[in-house]
């Protein structure tokens, strides 16, 4: 049976190493600061915010909302992003996808400095990963390599197979795994013959958005499994992308859903906050 790598425990855990980092920023007399965007009314978007700000004042981020209504121009979230961008003390912008259709959601993604990119959206964040100098990370891709370090899992040498090629996972999870050293695949819609290539990963990243879609034929034995996914089945009931019964009677380690790779993505999105705060301030 497969040990469960507890997203909350690790979550919690960073949380507190963050929460001491604001502190001693604040003692410096700099007060870490997230803006976050939200247009329309998705009631999901609304919940990944309010678990945002929550996560703020738990360790101690200053949090900014501001609440836009569905008809807001392209135009009008540009002037937004370009005040927040000249604001000084705001170290971090984010604007919560999706957003209405008639808005042009690259422009205004590209449009937010670099600097203060949390979600590392931004083009000159992306291709800085790409070359290992990156700085703020992408979150869920990032959370991934927290765990496997707070397990002691070293990706030096071992195959990592990542199933789905999305900007937001897929393709910056293979480019960090490939900072450490790992030898990566990056599988997709028309790999052939998937199921002979995932069971060569010492390491399997499942981000393809279907659920219970890694079968247990599909894992080598003693592989540790990270599950992205968050799906229902066909009972509503939550769960991932892995068929998580079967497949942790293979694994050597697996994340659940919920409570496995979940929690470590806002967590990182503090992470890069708090780093966005100190390079601004020019603290290394």
């Amino acid at each position: 049976m497969a040990k469960i790598i507890d997203g909350k425990k690790i979550r919690d855990y960073n949380l507190g190493i963050l929460a001491n980092e604001v502190a001693e920023l604040k003692e410096n007399g700099i007060e870490t600061c997230l803006a976050v965007i939200i247009v329309g009314n998705d009631s999901a978007s609304r919940i990944y915010v309010n678990n945002k700000k929550a996560a703020c004042e738990k360790i101690g981020i200053k949090s900014l909302e501001f609440a836009l209504p569905e008809e807001t121009t392209t135009e009008e979230l540009i002037a937004l992003i370009d005040k927040l961008n000249a604001d000084g003390s705001v170290n971090g912008i984010l604007c919560q996808l999706p957003v209405p259709k008639h808005i042009n959601k690259n422009e205004v993604l590209e449009r937010i400095f670099p600097s203060k990119d949390v979600d590392c959206f931004h083009p000159e964040n992306v291709g800085r990963l790409s070359i290992g100098k990156g700085h703020l990370m992408p979150c869920t891709p990032m959370g991934m390599v927290k765990m496997l370090e707070y397990e002691g899992i070293d990706p030096a040498g071992k195959h990592c197979v990542v199933i789905g090629r999305s900007d937001i996972v897929g393709k910056p999870m293979a480019m960090l795994m490939l900072s450490k050293n790992a030898t990566v695949t990056v599988c997709h819609s028309k790999t052939v013959d998937l199921p002979s290539i995932t069971r060569q990963a010492d390491i399997l990243v499942a981000a393809v958005g279907i659920a219970n879609f890694v079968k247990a034929d599909m894992v080598k034995d003693g592989a540790v499994v990270l599950d992205v996914g968050m799906d229902r089945d066909e009972n509503g009931k939550l769960c991932g992308d892995v068929d998580f019964d079967a497949v942790s009677e293979k694994a050597s380690a697996i994340t659940p859903v919920p409570g496995g790779v979940g929690p470590m993505t806002i967590t990182m999105l503090m992470r890069n906050t708090v780093e966005a705060a100190k390079e601004q301030n020019k603290i290394y």
